[in-house]
């Protein structure tokens, strides 16, 4: 299997994680009767600490995936995932790296090193873009 693909399905798995995570935290409030199960925002700004760092780490990984997603399934679309296969890992490693800060802090210095490794991510998707522009003109 490819980088490329490892990458690919391990942003999809990270974000089926967090999402069950989300489900799990909520199930849990619910099962205490800490809540109603109608009760929840779906932007998770009505939960405390926690649940609200969890929700917002998901709500980053989803809204990535689609702009990374579509550069990797074009690279392997195209027959030129050695455009993207080089810093595959490096991206999914990023972008772990980035929801794991999430999770364990919003204080000052967690969001910048948050924000570093999402700069990491942007900067690897911009380069396979003009690499796969480069090799499929």
């Amino acid at each position: 299997m490819s980088p490329t693909v490892v990458a690919l399905l391990g942003f999809a798995a990270w974000s089926l994680v967090l999402v069950l995570g989300i489900g799990l935290y909520r199930t849990s409030r619910v099962a205490l009767g800490q809540r109603e199960p109608n009760s929840f925002a779906a932007s998770g700004e009505d939960l405390p600490g926690f649940g609200l760092r969890l929700t917002r780490a998901h709500a980053n990984t989803f809204e990535f995936l689609p702009v990374a997603g579509a550069v990797m399934l074009c690279a392997l679309a195209t027959g030129q995932a050695a455009v993207t296969d080089g810093l595959a890992y490096a991206f999914l490693g990023a972008r772990l790296l980035q929801s794991l800060t999430h999770l364990a802090s919003t204080s000052n210095s967690a969001v910048l090193i948050r924000f570093l490794f999402f700069a990491v991510q942007v900067v690897i998707v911009g380069w396979w873009i003009i690499g796969l522009f480069g090799a499929l003109s």
